[in-house]
């Protein structure tokens, strides 16, 4: 059975959707559409993987140039609802 609170569509802060399109969604779809942004903008720090840096949308949701994978997740949590 699949984690429904990982299911339930949440809504999105507006500098979210700028990212990856009108909510609502489920976290988990949220995650995806991040790294499938993440990815087409090549915004993985060359010299370590698992830094993303922020582009002027994503510095939006972020706060700050550069988050760790663990950061983000932690980051975007506040811009669910």
């Amino acid at each position: 059975m699949p984690n429904t609170a990982f299911a339930k569509p949440m809504n999105l802060s507006p500098e979210l959707e700028a990212v990856i399109g009108a909510g609502p969604l489920p976290r988990s779809e949220v995650t995806k559409k991040i790294w499938e942004y993440i990815k087409k903008h090549d915004l993985q720090n060359p010299a370590n993987k698992r830094n993303i840096l922020a582009d002027d949308k994503l510095k939006a949701v972020f706060g700050k140039d550069e988050v760790t994978m663990f950061e983000m997740t932690k980051i975007v949590s506040g811009h669910l609802k």
